[in-house]
């Protein structure tokens, strides 16, 4: 049979993959680096803005970013906000992720989940399709996600944009 005579099969086949994924990822699919289960809600909602950062070991951008992130973090982090890193390498590739966490020193919390579930959890949350890394996710003090942007970040847009909206 033809695709044509079905034209709802293949969105509701896709509808269900996504629900399948984002459930994966509310689940529990994210660790820390000892293997114990995490998800970003374990680091929201405590009075401060949370800045998720969602990286890849191989992405030369988020290389890039990755020290202003440091320094973003070490700035607010007594204050009114911190840093979540999130790397889509997957448990397979622990030791790339954790080369990329030593070589760029960060100071922040990082946990691991592979591409495919956090895309199902980035669908879930905006609507939208995963595009890569970097990614960024925005949380207010209560924890509300308040904005997401795929692609870099200057870290001076982001302190606009806190203090705009706290």
């Amino acid at each position: 049979m033809s695709a044509q005579f079905f034209p709802g099969l293949a969105k509701l086949f896709m509808a269900g993959l996504l629900l399948f994924a984002s459930a994966l990822a509310q689940a529990g699919v994210l660790t820390d680096f000892s293997g114990a289960p995490r998800s970003i809600d374990d680091y929201t909602g405590n009075g401060k803005w949370l800045v998720v950062m969602f990286w890849a070991s191989d992405c030369h951008i988020c290389g890039k970013e990755a020290p202003e992130y440091v320094a973003f973090h070490n700035k607010h982090k007594d204050d009114n906000a911190h840093v979540l890193g999130v790397t889509i390498d997957g448990l397979a590739n622990k030791a790339a992720a954790q080369v990329f966490v030593d070589e760029h020193a960060l100071n922040f919390p990082n946990l691991i989940g592979n591409a495919e579930d956090i895309g199902g959890m980035y669908y879930e949350l905006t609507g939208e399709f995963w595009v890569g890394t970097p990614t960024f996710f925005i949380y207010d003090p209560s924890g509300k996600l308040r904005a997401a942007q795929a692609g870099a970040v200057p870290v001076e847009i982001l302190e606009k944009f806190i203090a705009e909206n706290s």
